[in-house]
């Protein structure tokens, strides 16, 4: 199991932004899914944003115009830049990547991050005023 390492996290009041940042492993896919969980306390894991080899980007609807995912190639860095955040955003945020295309599909509809290849420890985000 190959770790990947989030940075970015912290405290900020309600309206702020952060942006996490993934480092992924440098190989070359042609094809790939990259996403984004959290697990808030109490709650289960949840997908919040995927990006794949064609350059599609979802979001779960609550995060939808706030949050923006992308990918640094040259850095072979993840990003997600979360904006307007909310108390409801509060939660430990995981980043994710696989070869499969697929997983994408799948991120907001089931139990898949165990299925991910590449999966990070987590940074954590708090939202508080």
């Amino acid at each position: 199991q190959v770790h990947l390492v989030e940075s970015g996290g912290g405290s900020v009041q309600p309206g702020g932004s952060l942006r996490l940042s993934c480092v992924v492993p440098a190989v070359t896919y042609s094809r790939y899914c990259m996403a984004w969980f959290r697990q808030a306390p109490g709650k289960e894991r949840e997908g919040v944003a995927t990006l794949n080899s064609d350059g599609s980007s979802s979001y779960i609807e609550s995060v939808k115009g706030r949050f923006t995912i992308s990918k640094a190639n040259a850095e072979n860095t993840l990003y997600l830049q979360m904006n307007s955040l909310q108390s409801e955003d509060t939660a430990m945020y995981y980043c994710a990547a696989d070869p499969s295309v697929r997983l994408c599909s799948w991120v907001f509809n089931g139990d898949v991050w165990s299925q991910f290849r590449y999966r990070g420890q987590g940074t954590q985000v708090t939202v508080s005023s």
